[in-house]
């Protein structure tokens, strides 16, 4: 299992993504606002998610 860094574009649940604000022991925090349909979708702007729940879709750069 790789854990992603800050500023990884992540993918959880059913296809939810969004950029890695912070890395936990256990988890990390998402900005949500990434996604274009954020707004639709009715949701909260951060989430916590565990590192076995997600995976990682593009790399940060820098």
């Amino acid at each position: 299992m790789r854990i992603a860094e800050v500023g990884n574009v992540i993918e959880f649940r059913e296809g939810l993504q969004g950029i890695v604000e912070k890395v936990n022991e256990n988890s990390v925090i998402v900005d949500l606002t990434y996604m274009k349909n954020f707004r639709n979708l009715e949701l909260d702007a951060r989430t916590v998610v565990n590192h076995k729940n997600y995976k990682i879709v593009k790399e940060s750069i820098g």
